[in-house]
């Protein structure tokens, strides 16, 4: 029955990639057959409309008053002025009709390439239920979720300590950690924002104990690439009862621990305005031209892995690279144990390298790779930084690091999963899926 299933797996994959690279050649045959040599004014016109798109809005984004408002326009004039043109030469069916074909092309090999072995996920060990656990929850997070979902009560039912965060007063949850490990806790867990969870989750590494995710934040990023349930936040409960362990990676920036990145440059200056609070749009239309145009905030280098990325207007370090190559999953980790960070670096100076980032990982505005350390200096003695989403003032140069599989996560046995990310469309392999033949299981030539 195995040998059968694998067998039939092999011939999908196969008809897949034959799928793909037809539907590649019939999209390229529809522009040559109905357009003749127009088809390279086809592609080159939509190609220009793309950069000219690009290029009005980095104008929109450094400029203000009038001239934001004419490059605005022309940002979303282009698209609809290459449609036009489009409609005009009576060739717009054409375009659609190679586009969808490109479409499934894409598809059907994403279909077929996601069937090769991939690597396994991180590997999870049985934990017995901890004696002593302690929780800290922010009844704040959320909107009320601890409330909303009687978390404090159901996590007490199961024995453990609670600990809810006065709403009115600042606590140190680094404090309040250390102080229930000294009294003997021997699991810490926290019901909050991606901030709170890194600062606990930093002490728990420091003492080798096991930490716990409830997914009671406002967006919960760790906790969905670890694969718990962020609708669902009394399920990240059954950890107590019914876990297993993994073991993850963990970021340093300055010293404090971070499990998902640290920003820094554009967007951590204006979070930090006081202005933004209050209203976030305008404060980031006003701020923007003079960040963007380094006209304000200091000017940063980033040094990783030999490579110098000199005055980006936006760094990203994260705790392991973000997904770049499937739009579906951007702003998602895989894999939270591969011991490197990730880096992405973006330096727009002008129009020409605003439209390069169309280009995604190849264009000459965007910078991405993995590194062990990350160094981030610049021009002034301290720069502000986003820390899993608190706000910080850190010295410079700003020293960023990882240390493997450093933190113990339990999790419930039984909870969504990662989504696996979408292969990288590689069409030699989807020709060689293509062209490579099964034997038949009767054949035993050559054996």
């Amino acid at each position: 029955m195995g040998t059968d299933a694998t067998a039939r797996g092999r011939r999908a994959q196969r008809r897949s990639a034959l799928l793909a690279l037809a539907a590649a050649a019939a999209a390229a045959l529809v522009l040559l057959v109905f357009a003749g040599l127009r088809s390279v004014l086809l592609l080159g016109v939509g190609a220009a409309g793309l950069a000219v798109t690009a290029a009005g809005a980095w104008w929109a984004l450094t400029r203000r008053g009038l001239l934001r408002i004419l490059a605005g326009t022309l940002a979303a004039a282009a698209p609809a002025a290459v449609l036009l043109l489009y409609v005009w030469a009576g060739l717009l069916w054409v375009v659609l009709v190679s586009l969808g074909l490109w479409g499934l092309a894409v598809s059907a090999g994403g279909a077929a390439l996601s069937r090769d072995p991939r690597p396994e996920r991180t590997p999870e060990t049985p934990a017995a239920p901890p004696r002593r656990p302690f929780l800290i929850m922010n009844p704040r997070s959320g909107g009320g979720k601890v409330g909303t979902f009687r978390l404090k009560e159901r996590a007490e039912e199961l024995g453990a300590e609670v600990h809810l965060l006065d709403a009115a007063h600042h606590e140190d949850v680094v404090a309040l950690a250390r102080d229930a490990v000294g009294a003997g806790a021997d699991l810490l867990g926290v019901a909050g924002g991606d901030g709170t969870q890194a600062m606990v989750a930093g002490v728990a590494a420091e003492h080798g104990i096991p930490f716990m995710v409830i997914s009671a934040g406002t967006r919960n990023h760790f906790a969905l690439d670890l694969g718990l349930d962020r609708d669902a936040p009394a399920s990240c409960l059954d950890a107590l009862t019914d876990g297993v362990e993994l073991r993850v990676d963990l970021g340093f920036v300055g010293g404090r621990a971070f499990v998902n990145n640290a920003s820094f440059g554009t967007y951590a200056a204006v979070v930090q305005s006081p202005a933004y609070r209050n209203d976030k749009v305008r404060t980031i239309l006003e701020m923007l031209p003079d960040l963007l145009t380094h006209q304000r905030g200091p000017r940063l280098t980033v040094r990783a892995a030999g490579t110098v990325i000199d005055a980006p207007q936006a760094v990203l370090v994260s705790n392991n690279p973000y997904r770049m190559g499937d739009p579906a999953g951007l702003g998602r980790r895989e894999d939270l144990d591969a011991g490197v960070l990730g880096v992405l670096g973006i330096t727009v100076d002008n129009a020409a390298q605003a439209a390069g980032i169309l280009r995604g990982r190849h264009g000459t505005g965007l910078t991405a790779l993995t590194a062990g350390e990350v160094v981030v200096d610049a021009d002034e003695p301290e720069i502000q930084a986003g820390v899993d989403g608190e706000a910080l003032t850190l010295p410079t140069p700003v020293h960023c690091w990882i240390r493997p599989r450093a933190l113990r996560v339990r999790v419930p046995r039984h909870r969504p999963g990662v989504p696996r990310a979408k292969p990288a469309m590689n069409w030699r392999r989807l020709r060689s899926l293509a062209l490579t033949r099964e034997r038949p299981a009767g054949d035993r030539r050559g054996t």
